[in-house]
């Protein structure tokens, strides 16, 4: 494996740790959405990763070699929630339904803040793997001068 395919492979998961900061920050964003354009109230959102090939033009010739496809990570999909929404008693608000309930998105603050926490770390993980490679760089530069 190249040091060159290690970067991309480390990019990749920058990409994907991006879009699931994104989605996180949206949810929280609508948390008390009660109306959307398609009806009802908002829908908390994931998003799905699944293994994905790197190519890499620097590495086609190592990966060649190796014989085995390198994989970073991807997203696959962005699934909403399914879960009921949570009805909350407010016979004033323009959204209430005959009976005075309100549906508001069934979304935990405090799960949407972890799940944040997580997405920042994976996205610092990825940054140190690419600093690392990008000093093994350097360092082999200095080495063939």
């Amino acid at each position: 494996m190249s040091l060159f395919h290690v970067m991309s492979v480390s990019a990749s998961g920058l990409a994907a740790q991006r879009a699931r900061a994104q989605s996180i920050v949206q949810n929280l964003a609508n948390s008390e959405t009660t109306r959307t354009p398609e009806g009802g109230p908002y829908r908390r959102k994931d998003v799905v990763f699944a293994p994905e090939a790197q190519i890499s033009p620097f590495s086609s010739v190592f990966q060649a070699e190796l014989g085995a496809p390198q994989t970073g990570v991807g997203v696959a999909g962005v699934v909403e929630d399914i879960r009921d929404p949570l009805l909350r008693y407010q016979p004033g608000h323009p959204d209430a339904d005959a009976q005075g309930y309100v549906a508001y998105p069934n979304i935990n603050p405090a799960e949407e803040m972890v799940d944040l926490m997580s997405a920042s770390r994976g996205y610092q993980a990825n940054v140190a793997a690419l600093s690392a490679v990008k000093d093994m760089v350097a360092k082999s530069i200095d080495l063939l001068r």
